[in-house]
């Protein structure tokens, strides 16, 4: 790892009512990625509708997705970014793993911070999502900090 700090943040993305993962990292070959926080926030106008289940999770195979523009944080490193992202899957991954579950109200939201010495690593060549399963379509956006 070469100590350079990243981000991954999707646009809205419609959850639809099957599961669905709207982000996905995956680390390059022999590059592992330390996540520290994760994020996720929905569009929901009922304060009656029911909990969207999140899962962060492992994923075997990369799916079909559209790709997604990792940013560095700060911004002034020269190093290359190793890490890629992908976001709304039309054709959904093996899941693997489930590292985290929470039950979300579809008006608000969601953020995962490592407890000090626990952070989520990504193996080289190992993917993580950020996994989705709603009653009612509702737009959300994901958010992830990382370093690799």
């Amino acid at each position: 790892m070469s100590g350079v700090r990243l981000r991954a943040v999707t646009g809205e993305i419609a959850t639809g009512t099957s599961a669905k993962t709207l982000l996905q990292l995956v680390a390059a070959s022999n590059h592992a990625v330390i996540v520290d926080e994760i994020s996720i926030s929905f569009k929901g106008t009922s304060n009656t509708a029911s909990p969207i289940r999140v899962r962060i999770l492992r994923q075997t195979t990369a799916g079909t997705m559209s790709a997604l523009t990792l940013v560095k944080d700060p911004d002034d490193v020269d190093e290359t970014l190793q890490t890629t992202g992908q976001h709304t899957a039309t054709f959904e991954p093996t899941a693997g793993d489930v590292l985290l579950a929470e039950e979300v109200h579809p008006q608000t939201g969601y953020t995962w911070q490592a407890p000090f010495g626990r952070a989520i690593k990504i193996g080289g060549g190992d993917r993580l999502g950020i996994e989705v399963l709603a009653g009612a379509d509702v737009n959300a956006i994901c958010r992830a900090s990382m370093e690799e």
